[in-house]
């Protein structure tokens, strides 16, 4: 009697912790957007935080668009690089940071140009939170990784 009482426990302990795993959602089930549609969401979120008007917000829905079409250009040149398995040597790593920290600056000084003094000193303090927040999350899968 006890050996099939054991028995029903382990198989209900197994066939509850199966369904367990079976249930959440796997990151790559989440619903992709479109370029458009990641860009139009940050245009309605910067509108509400920073209380852009019309004509800031057909600058900012440019400069986006111009900036989802170099992350996608850059994206593109990365994976193409990673199927042919050439390994990046320390100089070509280091020039790539440098474009990309030129990128950085040069979108910073045209949301300058855009907002005005109030907006633009809420706008990069909003940019360390979400660097902030980021490297958080890093830390955590990091140390959940290990």
């Amino acid at each position: 009697m006890k050996k099939l009482f054991i028995a029903a426990m382990l198989f209900v302990g197994l066939a509850s912790f199966a369904q367990d795993a079976e249930q959440k959602p796997a990151r790559d089930q989440k619903e992709r957007m479109t370029p458009e549609q990641r860009n139009e969401k940050h245009l309605k979120k910067m509108t509400s935080e920073l209380n852009l008007d019309t004509n800031q917000q057909a600058q900012i829905k440019q400069l986006l668009a111009e900036r989802s079409a170099k992350a996608e250009s850059f994206k593109e040149a990365r994976k193409a690089k990673k199927e042919s398995n050439v390994k990046l040597t320390a100089e070509e790593k280091a020039a790539f940071k440098k474009q990309m920290d030129e990128e950085v600056a040069s979108n910073d000084a045209k949301m300058k140009a855009i907002l005005n003094a109030d907006q633009y000193k809420k706008w990069t303090s909003l940019q360390e939170e979400r660097k902030d927040k980021m490297r958080e999350k890093i830390r955590e899968r990091k140390d959940g990784n290990n």
